[in-house]
């Protein structure tokens, strides 16, 4: 009895025993990475106090034996850990601590436990603690000592021959080099053929020069002052060299090709992050890579930025919706410890800068920049993990900044503690060209001979870089093929079809399958909408647009048209996807007709504005073949997206000589909804336009396309059907591209007068840019008043007229503020000689068109007319710093007061 009860007390001991342990092994796995050697500086020992400390408790003695009740005695003891710990079934303590702080508290720190999939997170595990992890060859760590050496010794070249100018260069952080070097090598043998690169201006240089390979006498040529070699060919007010992107393909070290494209960026630090994503996602849909595995996203991002800027959450959540993922983008902060002059501390209230991620569920990799081995691990474990699990991952590298925000700053006067030790501290190639000489894989000797071999090189390069000429011009690539320049200016395009064919089409894009059970309102509009194309009369703005796609499409033209609620539309008027009423199951009958890959891709996007609009952005830089659109809910709420129309849509073809054909969908309208629900701000759009308000255009014939592609970008008011139809279309059927900011109708969408005939679509038929007076009753020469509008109160202001009986009041439509259509404009103000000029806007007078309007009206009648005497008024609201009011009786006072002057009523 005695015996059983003793065996009986061991076995409660093994079992508690395992417990703790157990315990042990879930406090590495979880806070080991609190533990681990990341920061190269070891600035958390010089700064105890809690208040500057950004780990959240010490949690060092967490992980030790001791605190789970194991003594020194226990040390030699077994355990099982089969199933738990890779290896051997049975390790003694000592080997599975030792283990575990290899694993976990060294150079590398993992944070996965987070992760909702078991497997996923057995996989990392399994990855980080196999005591079977190969050793790096010879070979592989002098591969990786010039890498390292290339990266700082560039930087040094630089600074010698140009020791006044910014860089933004990299040193602190040159293992990232080396980092991504293995990344992608070891890609290529997964299956990367593609990578999009999106990284801010710190150490830009480098990357383009050692991973992308932008020949390195360009990269030279363009730190003196030189002749534009494009200057004759393509316009361009250019940028500095480190926002400038480029694209070219080489080959690995695998033997395999891949194809880099490092985007340009502006200063806005993660602005480019959506525009890389949707690059790759375009990518992936012209090479049919519906794996995702060919092309993958890589974004650089700074510590400060990454915790900091709200577009970098808002990319994260884009990362596994259906419309916008990419399979994974492998995310590299380059974590300096430092924002400009701003400590991590008053810069973030999380720990890492990186835990912004774990909203996501992706694994987050921290290494120490200092030991370039760990850090190619690490980039090779996540290529690895986005290969095979598709999804985000991060990697946070701890280094440094061993300069200022630039090379000319002075980082002493904020942080004199931590630039005092980043003066003492060695450099990460003087640390790993010291290991591999003591351990005898290369001497010293053989050292000097790599750096002296990348030295000339680097000289060799910079001697040739005065007389560097482009080989080829780098704003087209392969696929933008046919599509030309500025230089080359083209008449104007019809746009029509065949009235057969728009019967044709309409019957199909509006036949639903009979085992669909569509909701009875549906059909019945599908039904009229139909019926309308058919009989030829009466298709009103959703109708226009449909067949608009479903023509593109038919033609062979992609269309992509993304946004929130788009599918149905924010006022119920687009129903592009139809939902069985039973099962959920989903049909987009515009795709009936799809044919080579040209399809109808709708896509309702999460709420975001600035993640969404910047990633179709990206979509339309890759291919000039698609139609991609953007729709903002109500158009004001487009300012959410203000840095990519600044940066990106409105300077982008000037600063990069990127064209895009970006199609910007902004519903705006004064219905009484409000100060949020009104305007989409016209007047913003127009002031970014760069045509100069006193230059009248040279072109005897303002309908060719030479005042269009002379301008930054098309802003359109349409005010029917069929010149939206026309607008959408002439995106297409043009050889170049540019964005288009079209506002776009609420109340219209329904409005019996906003309405078009077939006839307006068919063959010979183009975009109106200004709609004269239709009214058969006005007479010119009885005209007193000439009232031109834009948009919806073009409609208001004929059914008021139409109630007085009104016959002096003439109505021009302009449907394209800019490029101003200067020729029109003065040719319908000569048309009625004797009446005087006005411009009508519901907006105030502080925003809406009047602003943009008014100097070229007088341009249009100085230079086109040679009319300088000619007054003309402005009717329109108050100058005020809302929009609209929300009071729905103060807006019919205002709505009635401009009635009253446009009709000339006291």
């Amino acid at each position: 009895a005695e015996m059983s009860l003793v065996r009986g007390k061991d076995l409660f001991q093994m079992a508690e025993d395992t417990i703790r342990l157990m315990a042990m092994v879930r406090a590495f796995r979880h806070r080991g990475h609190l533990a681990a050697d990341l920061d190269p500086l070891n600035l958390d020992k010089e700064f105890r106090d809690k208040a500057v400390q950004m780990a959240p408790f010490n949690v060092s003695r967490e992980l030790t034996a001791e605190y789970y009740g194991f003594t020194e005695a226990d040390m030699e003891r077994e355990f099982v850990v089969h199933g738990e710990l890779p290896g051997a079934s049975t390790r003694k303590l000592r080997d599975i601590v030792g283990t575990l702080k290899k694993a976990y508290c060294g150079k590398i720190g993992v944070e996965y436990r987070h992760m909702l999939s078991n497997v996923e997170k057995k996989w990392i595990a399994t990855f980080v603690e196999a005591q079977y992890q190969e050793p790096f060859s010879g070979q592989e760590k002098r591969e990786m000592l010039t890498d390292l050496a290339q990266a700082e010794l560039f930087e040094k070249f630089l600074s010698y021959k140009h020791s006044t100018a910014k860089r933004f260069g990299l040193e602190g952080a040159e293992a990232v080099i080396p980092g991504l070097e293995a990344m992608m090598d070891h890609g290529s043998e997964l299956g990367v053929e593609v990578a999009i690169i999106g990284m801010p201006h710190r150490g830009r240089l480098n990357v383009l020069t050692h991973i992308v390979h932008k020949p390195l006498q360009q990269i030279f040529h363009e730190f003196t002052p030189h002749d534009d070699p494009d200057a004759d060919s393509y316009l361009g007010s250019g940028d500095v060299k480190y926002h400038l992107g480029t694209s070219s393909e080489r080959t690995m070290r695998s033997g395999k090709n891949v194809h880099f494209s490092l985007l340009a960026n502006p200063s806005h630090l993660e602005a480019v992050d959506p525009v890389v994503v949707g690059k790759a996602r375009a990518k992936q849909f012209f090479l049919g890579d519906t794996e995702r595995t060919r092309v993958i996203p890589i974004m650089l991002h700074g510590d400060a930025s990454f915790a900091g800027q709200g577009v970098v959450a808002e990319v994260l959540e884009l990362s596994d919706l259906t419309d916008y993922t990419t399979g994974g983008t492998v995310h590299v902060v380059v974590n300096n410890q430092i924002g400009f002059t701003t400590d991590p501390r008053k810069a973030r209230s999380s720990p890492y800068p990186t835990d912004v991620a774990k909203t996501v569920g992706v694994p987050i990799f921290h290494v120490n920049g200092d030991d370039v081995e760990a850090v190619v691990r690490v980039f090779k474990l996540a290529i690895e993990y986005r290969q095979r699990y598709k999804k985000d991952v991060v990697i946070d590298m701890f280094c440094y900044r061993r300069h200022g925000h630039n090379e000319l700053d002075q980082p002493m006067f904020t942080q004199p503690i931590m630039y005092k030790k980043i003066k003492n501290h060695p450099t990460p190639l003087d640390i790993y060209s010291k290991k591999l000489i003591d351990e005898g894989t290369i001497t010293a000797e053989e050292n000097k001979e790599i750096q002296d071999a990348i030295m000339k090189k680097f000289n060799d390069s910079f001697q040739k870089a005065k007389d560097w000429e482009p080989a080829t011009q780098d704003w087209l690539s392969s696929q933008w093929a046919g599509i030309v320049n500025e230089s080359v200016v083209e008449p104007p395009r019809v746009t029509g079809m065949p009235a057969n064919e728009l019967k044709d089409l309409s019957l199909k894009m509006h036949t639903i399958p009979p085992h669909l059970k569509v909701h009875t309102l549906l059909k019945k509009i599908y039904g009229e909408r139909n019926t309308a194309v058919q009989v030829g009369e009466g298709i009103d703005w959703a109708t226009a647009e449909a067949l608009a796609f479903g023509t593109l499409i038919w033609e062979g033209f992609p269309v992509r048209l993304s946004g929130q609620d788009c599918e149905r539309g924010t006022f119920s008027q687009r129903h592009m996807v139809i939902h069985d009423q039973n099962t959920q199951e989903t049909y987009v009958p515009i795709n009936t007709f799809a044919k080579d890959g040209a399809v109808m891709h709708v896509c309702n996007s999460n709420l975001s504005e600035m993640a969404v609009l910047g990633f179709e952005v990206g979509y339309s830089y890759e291919n000039p073949k698609a139609l991609v659109l953007w729709e903002a809910q109500f158009g004001d709420f487009a300012n959410g997206a203000q840095v990519i129309f600044d940066t990106f849509i409105a300077a982008g073809e000037r600063k990069w000589r990127r064209q895009s054909g970006i199609t910007v969908l902004l519903p705006h309208g004064y219905e009484g909804q409000g100060p949020e629900h009104s305007s989409a701000r016209i007047e913003r759009y127009l002031q970014m336009c760069d045509d100069d308000p006193d230059d009248f255009p040279e072109y005897a014939d303002l309908e060719n396309s030479g005042q269009v592609q002379l301008a930054n970008w098309q802003v359109v008011n349409a005010s029917t059907p069929a010149n939206y139809f026309h607008v959408l279309r002439r995106q297409m059927h043009r050889n170049f591209r540019k964005p288009l900011i079209m506002f776009t109708p609420k109340s219209l969408l329904r409005h019996p007068l906003c309405k078009s005939d077939l006839a307006a679509f068919k063959d010979g038929t183009r975009f109106i840019r200004v709609i004269p007076e239709t009214a058969s009753s006005i007479v010119p020469e009885n005209v007193t008043k000439v009232v031109f509008c834009s948009g919806k109160v073009y409609y208001d202001l004929y059914k008021e007229r139409a109630k007085r009986n009104n016959e002096n009041v003439a109505f021009i439509r302009v449907e394209q503020l800019s490029p101003f259509p200067y020729d029109r404009i003065a040719e319908e103000a000569r048309n009625y000689p004797n009446a005087r000029l006005a411009w009508c806007q519901e907006e105030s007078k502080n925003m809406g068109a009047w602003s943009f309007f008014e100097p070229r009206l007088r341009t249009a009648l100085r230079n086109g007319n040679k009319d300088t005497e000619r007054e003309f008024q402005y009717i329109g609201r108050a100058a005020s710093a809302s929009p609209a009011t929300g009071n729905a009786r103060q807006h019919n006072e205002e709505y009635n007061a401009i009635v009253a002057e446009v009709f000339d009523e006291e």
